[in-house]
């Protein structure tokens, strides 16, 4: 149990990592600037990072001990850690958010994963068995966007849903991450199969084609519809041009990540689903990467 714990911990810590390492990302942190950011770096990253790892080992053995089949229950369970992961991660940043978006979506998949081992003591689960588990803990979470407008003090949420109808980061979990099953975990895993690329540039490749598909709650909190539309045009066009496998798209690009620091773009939650993917396939494949 505790070397499951821990391996499920380990995959999110790695999932992390190479997210913000991967790299040209327009407009976010990566190892060649800060994006379009001013108060977060690379190494503001790491820092966080770094004290993340029990939160994840935690989520997933609340989902071992786990007894019931009411899974709203297990989601309700980790939230008290996951506010005190994020209380470590303040602290770790200076009060900057890094990983608020990450401490959910891949708590979320450890507990999933732990309920999953409970049941039969596998090390694998398929993304679509973990999706399957994701959308028993998280059914109905988007019903407290519904009562936004009767509100005083709002969430970024529900912000966005009163003015734009979108559901966000709870809508993609309510739905099992389905944009990652969609558009992102299929095309990593095609280009991991194929042997031919370096991970750096499989990550950059698997980001575009989230920004490319997305609804970024990140950037419509900075900006309007009209630059979220703007911004998955930008990404069409670079996989049109071949995307970061081919020279042409690769320029591209690094040209839209000088264009997406200028305006300040940051897609944000396209880069929580990117470690997503990651984290999903790992548990799926085992670490082999």
């Amino acid at each position: 149990m505790n070397a499951f714990c821990n391996n499920i911990s380990n995959m999110a810590i790695k999932s992390i990592l190479y997210e913000v390492a991967s790299s040209p990302k327009p407009g976010l942190v990566d190892r060649h600037n800060p994006g379009a950011h001013k108060d977060m770096d690379f190494f503001t990253f790491l820092s966080s990072g770094s004290v993340l790892g029990p939160y994840f080992y935690n989520c997933t053995n609340i989902g071992i001990n786990f007894k019931g089949q009411d899974y709203t229950k297990l989601l309700i369970d980790i939230r008290p850690i996951g506010i005190k992961a994020e209380e470590d991660m303040f602290r770790a940043t200076g009060g900057i958010n890094t990983h608020k978006g990450m401490i959910f979506s891949l708590g979320i998949i450890a507990a999933a994963a732990g309920s999953l081992f409970k049941e039969n003591n596998k090390k694998k689960y398929t993304s679509l068995t973990i999706s399957n588990r994701i959308k028993l803990m998280t059914k109905g979470i988007t019903e407290e966007l519904k009562g936004a407008h009767n509100k005083e003090n709002l969430t970024y949420g529900e912000k966005l849903f009163l003015k734009y109808g979108f559901k966000g980061i709870r809508g993609e979990v309510e739905d099992g991450f389905i944009s990652v099953l969609k558009y992102s975990l299929p095309v990593f895993g095609r280009l991991l199969s194929e042997k031919k690329y370096h991970i750096n540039d499989i990550m950059v490749e698997t980001l575009i084609h989230l920004m490319a598909n997305v609804e970024d709650s990140n950037i419509l909190g900075r900006h309007s519809i009209d630059m979220l539309y703007y911004s998955q045009k930008q990404a069409k066009k670079a996989l049109e041009l071949g995307g970061y496998l081919s020279e042409e798209g690769r320029s591209f690009i690094k040209e839209m990540d000088e264009d997406f620091i200028e305006k300040n773009i940051s897609p944000g939650g396209a880069a929580d689903l990117l470690a997503v993917t990651l984290m999903l396939y790992l548990i799926e494949n085992g670490d082999i990467i």
